[in-house]
């Protein structure tokens, strides 16, 4: 054997041992490619129905805020109606019924002076430890 032929050798077995590591690398990377797609595929298997159920729920929940938004509305209006009324109701009876208890105030007080022009003996009462007692009870108590 001459030394292009032992070169020639050592050249091809390099290039066999490079083209094996070359075909390993392939197999590893196509396993690893297969592994990926069969990933995603569960993936999306799994995210359309959750997307599904989302894009349901939030349908459902812009429907609520509608009726919500629908209550508030008829509640702000009950609420100003109710304001209308009341201050109709102030306006119409408010003046009036002032007049009346005036007029009620006035009739007691003229009524009560004509029964109350006579003296009203005034009750003594004395203080014993922050207790009133009547002056009966004070008669009794004296002697």
């Amino acid at each position: 054997m001459s030394g292009g032929e032992v070169a020639g050798i050592l050249v091809a077995v390099f290039w066999a041992i490079l083209v094996s590591f070359l075909a390993v690398v392939l197999v590893r990377l196509a396993q690893v490619l297969k592994a990926t797609t069969k990933l995603v595929a569960d993936v999306t298997d799994q995210a359309v129905p959750l997307l599904a159920d989302a894009s349901t729920t939030v349908r459902s929940a812009r429907t609520q805020l509608d009726r919500v938004d629908a209550i508030a509305s008829d509640v702000q209006e009950v609420t100003s109606n109710a304001s209308a009324l009341s201050s109709t109701v102030a306006s119409t009876f408010g003046g009036p019924l002032v007049k009346v208890a005036a007029f009620g105030y006035g009739v007691r007080k003229a009524l009560g002076k004509t029964t109350e022009e006579a003296p009203r003996k005034a009750s003594r009462r004395t203080v014993i430890v922050g207790r009133t007692v009547p002056a009966a009870r004070r008669r009794k108590q004296k002697g």
